[in-house]
């Protein structure tokens, strides 16, 4: 979890100018190289058959937007507002990756992903804002939008054993329907490496567990599991060690 510090400015500050802002109206924009798409009045796209979508505030990067379309979305005076809060725009789109991670803790995604489009906005450069909606659009099993912004988010920071992780689960994720087996090598080589670089990451441990399991590397699969385990319990998956079992029994009988 990112660790925001706040200058000159309290939390209800913030907090206040976004609700001036959840009310505010969106002024009209349309997606960049689609001319059959635009945004309704309050916010809602209209798809190429005309009928509305779910509102573009709540889609990944407003559906789809240019920062400068989603900045006329928002409203170009709300959006000053709330940069200027902050030290910078820069910390303002950290404080919301942090509120929308919180949010995602708290099982409300549609929040969690407002906020993360606020970070993105604000600093189209963040690369946690692309990590959080990519674990948005992956809880939504938009496996293909996932893997694009978590990429995205990748090749701003690629030392983030985390978006690393994330990225290969996706890929995993995608392969678990699709059986291409691109999506697993490159799924296995990411998460090797976030294992590699950070080994305390015990949710990545899991998941190339489950990238073993797909290669039908049971032992090693088990192995990987125990990892993950011995760092944080929490980092079970306990459908894949239900799988697991099914092929191979726990080598270390823990799991029975």
């Amino acid at each position: 979890m990112i660790s925001v510090s706040l200058k000159n400015v309290s939390q209800s500050l913030a907090a206040a100018v976004l609700l001036g802002l959840l009310f505010a109206s969106p002024a009209q924009a349309q997606r960049k190289g689609r001319t059959t798409s635009a945004i309704n009045a309050d916010g809602s796209l209209v798809t190429a058959a005309g009928t509305a979508a779910q509102p573009a505030r709540l889609q990944p990067l407003f559906g789809g937007l240019t920062p400068a379309q989603a900045t006329q979305l928002i409203g170009e005076t709300q959006l000053k507002a709330i940069a200027a809060s902050f030290a910078s725009a820069a910390e303002a789109s950290a404080f919301f990756t942090t509120k929308g991670y919180e949010y995602l803790g708290e099982n409300q995604p549609d929040t969690a992903a407002y906020r993360f489009n606020l970070a993105w906005v604000l600093d189209p450069k963040n690369a946690e804002a692309y990590r959080g909606l990519g674990i948005v659009a992956s809880n939504r099993a938009a496996s293909d939008a996932a893997i694009e912004l978590l990429a995205k988010g990748y090749a701003l920071a690629p030392g983030n054993t985390l978006l690393m992780g994330d990225l290969g689960a996706s890929y995993l994720i995608r392969y678990g329907k699709t059986k291409k087996k691109k999506d697993l090598s490159t799924g296995m080589d990411l998460l090797q490496r976030a294992t590699t670089t950070e080994p305390a990451n015990a949710v990545a441990w899991q998941q190339l567990a489950r990238g073993l399991y797909y290669q039908e590397k049971y032992a090693e699969a088990w192995d990987a599991v125990h990892k993950g385990q011995s760092m944080n319990v929490s980092s079970l998956d306990f459908d894949l060690i239900s799988d697991l079992k099914d092929k191979l029994a726990d080598p270390k009988g823990i799991f029975k």
